[in-house]
């Protein structure tokens, strides 16, 4: 099992330490729930994912539900009884150990941002430019 949880702490989780799916989603909801340009989701039989705390749940489309803390407003879970039935997305990025499980693609890239197909040809630095390295 791999564990995971919120920014502030309140709501920790288990899950399954191998995904059916993981993959980068790009679509406009994703973004807009996250701010974030992007988000990964490590889909999971939902019961495999064992959560501690109250996430509250958001009603986000027809069929997608977002579950996030109350407190601190991380992101963290994704239902959508139509599309996957029974099962449940963890945005891994919440895993305290997110790199143990490979990302498996990228998922909704016709509304991906267009400077992020690119970003492997950007500089790249360790930790904030001028800022001293661990």
């Amino acid at each position: 099992m791999l564990s995971g949880g919120c920014y502030c702490g309140a709501i920790r989780y288990e899950t399954a330490d191998e995904a059916v799916h993981h993959a980068l989603c790009h679509c406009t909801d994703c973004r807009k729930c996250s701010g974030a340009p992007a988000v990964a989701w490590a889909l999971a039989p939902a019961d495999q994912v064992t959560i501690t705390g109250e996430p509250v749940w958001y009603a986000s489309s027809e069929h997608g539900r977002r579950g996030f803390c109350g407190r601190c407003g991380t992101g963290l879970f994704y239902t959508n009884d139509v599309i996957f039935p029974d099962q449940i997305d963890v945005q891994s990025a919440t895993l305290d150990q997110p790199d143990a499980i490979p990302l498996q693609g990228q998922i909704q890239t016709a509304e991906r941002i267009g400077w992020m197909e690119d970003l492997h040809r950007l500089p790249s630095f360790a930790r904030y430019p001028g800022m001293p390295e661990d």
